[in-house]
């Protein structure tokens, strides 16, 4: 059976776990979305009460029926690179590209649905608390009045974005930015605006989750840093993972439906950690290239196991 992996043509994390595949002896097809329709074609036939479908990539042609897993990497948009941009042929491709996969009995790292919720910020939240983690007290307002009492409940606060977009998306990034309780808010009116009590960080934690193996990693923090993503100085090292976190990462992935999550988590001066977020395709490269945590060769046993 075949695992397929949905991902962009340059991806350096993608390219070591497709290594582990094949040195595993692992059948597979790598393609990317955005070249749907051209280099990868699709066919499917819903008829008497059955479904057959083949994908081709390349000179690489693949039943659905033999696949084993799917995973979504960092896959491009359907129909990016037709001749002709059209909003309505990558609507189309979308739409038949992953109702044909989501057809199979192929496991994923993640399934779409489950993928698609997990990136609502307030989604999260209200998941993390409901699975035991330590969340900071975070309000969600166009409420200008809503945000100067929570200010003066919780004195010291950072914003943030509710979408959470990378430093390496300019100009949709905003940076987490620490505020004084005295700001005027009057401008939380223009849009949602996302104020969270500030954690004062002995460390950044990275925990990344493959199935039921936990990854977690730790770098020491500058006391001055408020977000760690436009940092690069400090050396992650393997941690252990605490008992009650290790309870609720399962029960939060477990609700999630989730097989991959990567954790961010800020460790106070007593040593506990606080749950930021959880990227459901977060990148876990560089994590294993510092600490030497076989996360890519979990990834892989996960996506070689036959449904």
């Amino acid at each position: 059976m075949t695992v397929l992996v949905l991902t962009c043509e340059e991806d350096l994390t993608a390219d070591i776990v497709v290594s582990t595949l094949q040195d595993l002896g692992v059948p597979l097809v790598r393609l990317d979305p955005a070249d749907l329709p051209g280099r990868v074609a699709l066919s499917a036939e819903y008829a008497e009460n059955d479904f057959h479908g083949y994908l081709k990539s390349g000179e690489r042609m693949v039943s659905l029926g033999s696949l084993r897993s799917v995973w979504v990497r960092r896959p491009g948009t359907p129909g990016a690179r037709t001749a002709e941009q059209s909003a309505w042929i990558a609507a189309e491709a979308e739409q038949a590209l992953y109702g044909m996969l989501t057809s199979t009995q192929a496991r994923w790292m993640n399934h779409p649905v489950a993928a698609a919720q997990a990136r609502y910020k307030p989604w999260q939240l209200r998941l993390a608390h409901r699975s035991g983690f330590l969340v900071p007290a975070t309000l969600l307002t166009t409420f200008p009045a809503m945000a100067r009492q929570f200010a003066a409940a919780h004195q010291d606060l950072v914003v943030k974005s509710v979408s959470g977009k990378h430093p390496g998306d300019p100009p949709m990034v905003l940076p987490t930015t620490r505020i004084r309780p005295d700001t005027d808010f009057s401008g939380v009116a223009a849009g949602p605006t996302l104020l969270q009590q500030h954690i004062p960080k002995e460390a950044d934690i990275r925990l990344t989750c493959v199935g039921d193996h936990l990854f977690a990693a730790r770098k020491k923090a500058d006391p001055e840093e408020v977000d760690s993503r436009f940092t690069h100085q400090g050396t992650w090292e393997p941690v252990e993972v605490p008992d009650a976190v290790h309870q609720a990462v399962n029960s939060y992935m477990s609700a999630a439906q989730l097989a991959y999550g990567a954790f961010d988590f800020a460790e106070d001066p007593d040593g506990a950690w606080w749950f930021l977020e959880c990227n459901q395709g977060g990148q876990f490269g560089f994590i294993q290239l510092e600490t030497d945590q076989p996360i890519a060769q979990a990834i892989a046993t996960w996506l070689a196991v036959e449904p």
